[in-house]
Parts: C-alpha cells; structure tokens; sequence
C-alpha cells in the first residue's frame, strides 16, 4: 500500500465557511437544543466538539474552548474554525457515513494518521496516493471542498495540458478496453493501462466513479476486507459452481493434491500480470504454495480469466504424457528455455533486434526455426504424434 505523499506548506490553509456547512452545524445543535443543557454533544469528531447548553453553544476546537450565545457569535466561531467544521460537514454529512466511499476518501488523505490541521495544510498543495496504476491527487479548495485528479502513474509529472483532459467520469470506460498498443484488455486489473489522459477537479462521488470504472469492485472488496467483511470464495468451492462448458474444469481436481492449482495462479495472479492480492487458496484448509502478490486491493475469488484459462488447461492436461528425443547443443537448450521465459513475462518487444545476446532475440530465434525445425514445423524433424 503506497504512502501518501505530500508536498508544499504545512501551513493551514485560510477557508471560507461555505453555508451549507454552517446550515448543517445549526441543524445538528438544534435536535439538542433546549431550555436545559443537553446529555452529550451535538458534535464529536476530529477535535470539534459542539455542545448545547441553554442559551448557549460551547465550542471546542482542539481543546480552545468558545461560547456563543446567538446565532451571528456561532457563525463567527465556526468561521474562525472553518477547517474544523467543513471537516466534519464533509466527512459526516457529505462522503456517506459507512461506505466503502467515505473510507477511501479518508484514506486518500491519511484522515487516520494525521490531525485536520495537519492535513488541510497537506491539501492545499496535494496528497497522492496510489491505487493499481492510477495517481489519485486530493486538494481542498478555499471552501474546505475536496477536488481530485486522476491520472495514470507515468503521467505523474506531465504538464496537464498536455493530456487528455476529461470531466465526465463515463469517458474512463473507454480508457479501460485497449492497452497502448490498442489490444483488447479482457482483465481490467491487468497491469496494462493505458496513460496520457487525466480527469481533473472532480468531487469525491466524480472520483470514486473513475476509480470504480477502471478497477470494478476494487474499492468494495479493500473496504471489506479492512472491517473483516470479506468473503473469499476459495478454488474448490468456485471450481464446483461452474457449469456448461466450464464444468469440465471440476474434473481436473482428482484429490490427489493441488499443484495443478499452483501452475494456475502462478501464471495467472502475479503482480506482472494482475494488479490484484490474491487471498484464495485451493479450499478453506489449504493454501497454495505460490505468493499471493503486493496489491492494496484483494481478490476474493478465482476471476473469469482464470476460470477460461483453467478448462483450456484442463483439456491440455487431460493428454497423456510421451518421450520425444532431440538433438539440441546446450546453448540451443538453453535458448528455447530463455524463449518461453521472454513470452511468458511478455519481453519479447523490448529486446533490441542488434541485441544478440539475448537468446531470445528474434533473429537468433528466426536462426534457430531454420535449423531445427523441418518444412512442416517439427522439431528436429519429429513429429507430435506417432501416426
């Protein structure tokens, strides 16, 4: 999980009390008003205390104590105070008390390590934080309302003006189907997001929407999984869903232990391939044998990709197993390994054409089609089956 990161002043920014703000302070004081002084407070959060007693409405801001006794004398303290109150206006009356929503705004800004002092002076200049392949950027304004850009992570220090610059949050669906090579993307957690774009001074719900259309479901499951609400549906119990075409793949599992499994999410749920931490093992009693991966969000079950890659795996393994001799030099064998490891972590386009060391550079490869393969593509001349 990446650290927020801050620059500019750490002095608090002046705000404007907006009136929304203030309008919903003296709604709150009033279900507590009353010719007798009230039980508890109308307000307890993040060092403000607002308290009824009579006539009279005593503030507290970090521990500074104000009494007001009209109307006009508590707009002047809030006013004073204004951080403290659209703080609490915004965090307790706008984010949505509860959601998954509200508790990624408050982890955008480090709400939980940092006094509202400490982190309005953040604001004003930009907190980032990281989430996949975005750079998430929360400012306040002058009326104490939280803004956002959202970019892609290598666009982090590209002039604005010189992305594409969207408002409407709906555009993100389109950013999301190709990767910078314009293939089709068929897991959007995979980590190939394109950049040069840029969604700017959006609100929080604006932001939240972006980040939700480029990782569906992403915010959900960290927010479950951060009051211990996730559900994880394990291999054995999704595998055992699966029907139609996929109900094959329940017939790879004999009982005769899970490293059939282990291959899968070896290829599969990688940080290189999937920017998601898998938290499924093999059943409830079982984990696998291969690391989960680095990711701030979690994946609670075997994804759609995984469950196509595995009943195409299952037919494959579902062959028997024969001897095949070849003639290779070492160096030829040791090229055909470096190959599958150049496709596997998907190398081939950065290796130079001049770089022929590289084993798997694409004339030395070309060189070894030519020697070794026959005119019908067997290797060494011998082919796949017997007949």
């Amino acid at each position: 999980m990446s650290e927020p990161i801050t620059e500019g002043t750490t002095t608090v920014p002046d705000i404007d009390l907006p009136g929304d703000a203030f309008d919903a302070l003296l709604a709150a004081v009033s279900t507590v008003s009353g010719d007798e002084p009230s039980e508890g407070p109308a307000i307890d959060f993040e060092g403000l205390r607002v308290e009824s007693r009579g006539e009279t409405t005593v503030v507290e801001v970090d521990g500074e104590r104000f009494e007001a006794g009209s109307e006009r004398e508590l707009h002047e303290v809030a006013a004073d105070n204004a951080a403290f109150v659209t703080n609490w206006h915004f965090f307790e009356r706008v984010a949505g008390e509860g959601t998954p929503r509200r508790a990624f705004v408050r982890w955008l800004e480090a709400a939980e390590e940092r006094s509202v002092g400490e982190r309005y002076a953040a604001l004003a200049t930009g907190v980032v934080r990281e989430w996949g392949q975005l750079r998430v950027t929360a400012t306040v304004t002058d009326r104490g309302e939280r803004r956002y850009d959202v970019r892609h992570l290598e666009d982090a220090g590209v002039p604005i003006d010189e992305l594409d610059r969207h408002e409407d949050p709906r555009d993100a669906r389109d950013i999301v189907t190709f990767d910078p090579d314009g293939r089709y993307r068929p897991l959007k957690t995979a980590p190939s997001l394109r950049g040069g774009w840029v969604f700017s001074a959006l609100d929080h719900r604006e932001m939240y929407e972006v980040v939700e259309t480029v990782y569906p479901a992403t915010v959900a499951n960290w927010h479950r999984e951060r009051e211990g609400r996730l559900d994880v549906d394990h291999w054995r119990e999704t595998m055992g869903r699966q029907s139609g075409i996929y109900g094959v793949v329940q017939t790879w599992d004999r009982g005769e232990g899970h490293e059939h499994v282990n291959w899968v999410a070896e290829a599969c749920c990688a940080d290189s391939q999937c920017l998601k931490r898998r938290e499924w093992e093999y059943d409830d009693e079982t984990d696998l044998d291969v690391d989960g991966g680095d990711g701030v969000f979690p994946c609670r079950e075997p994804c759609s990709l995984v469950v196509s890659a595995a009943r195409k795996w299952t037919r494959l393994e579902g062959e028997t197993e024969r001897t095949y001799e070849f003639e290779l030099t070492p160096s030829e064998k040791e090229q055909l390994e470096a190959l599958i490891d150049a496709v596997a972590d998907g190398r081939t386009e950065e290796i130079r054409e001049a770089d022929l060391r590289d084993p798997a550079n694409r004339y030395r490869a070309r060189f070894l089609r030519a020697k070794r393969l026959d005119a019908d593509g067997n290797l060494c001349g011998v082919p796949t089956d017997d007949e």
